[in-house]
């Protein structure tokens, strides 16, 4: 009987390891080869992937504000007194400074995966929307957002594109141009598409990966 149990104990052991050097085949998950992409779907993905980057860079809430006060504080592009001139122009100071100064926000997560904005500088992040212990990265984290020259190409070309919708708007060119000549309406009109079509272009040829205000990372 011994004989036998022993049989069958060495057996179980060899069928055990059989099925460990060689599992079932039901056991096995088949992972799919990944499909090459053709041309036309790299160009579509890289399309997209451009115009989400161009989003990101457009000075779209600055533009907004413009466009809902400029009616009101140029009078419908009367401006009929020097203080309607000198508000209008406040407007685009406010506004410009708005396009130029949110390219060098960006947002990260801390240690308890809270999404938090901050300045860039040139020692790394600089958190502002808390000023309280959770608020703080570690410093190797926030060297990861320092400034770097393409910020300022970034912030120079959102200020073009924004004077160049702010010298689009009738408001703005009734204002300070009411009676302008054929040569500067023509100017007026090729000029601010020229520059806007540029911009984009560099945009979406040097992408930023910040994600400032208005444009946060997600929280998951």
């Amino acid at each position: 009987m011994e004989s036998v149990s022993k049989i069958e104990n060495e057996e179980c052991r060899a069928a055990i390891q059989d099925l460990i050097e060689h599992p079932l085949l039901g056991n096995e998950v088949a992972v799919p080869s990944k499909q090459p992409k053709t041309p036309g779907q790299k160009a579509m993905r890289k399309t997209f992937k451009g115009t989400a980057h161009l989003a990101n860079l457009l000075p779209t809430g600055s533009v907004l504000a413009f466009q809902i006060l400029s009616p009101a504080f140029t009078h419908q592009g009367q401006c009929r007194s020097a203080v309607s001139r000198a508000t209008t122009l406040g407007l685009l100071a406010c506004c410009a400074a708005s396009c130029f100064l949110l390219c060098f926000t960006d947002s990260c997560r801390d240690h308890r995966g809270k999404v938090r904005y901050g300045i860039a500088t040139f020692g790394g992040l600089w958190i502002i929307d808390g000023s309280s212990a959770d608020a703080v990265i570690a410093a190797e984290e926030a060297a990861k957002y320092r400034l770097r020259a393409v910020d300022f190409v970034h912030a120079l070309a959102s200020l073009l594109v924004f004077a160049a919708v702010a010298a689009f708007d009738q408001n703005v060119v009734k204002c300070f141009c009411p009676l302008p000549s054929e040569e500067a309406k023509e100017l007026l009109v090729a000029v601010p598409v020229a520059v806007g079509v540029v911009c984009s272009l560099f945009f979406v040829a040097f992408p930023s990966r910040r994600h400032g205000i208005g444009f946060p990372l997600s929280r998951h």
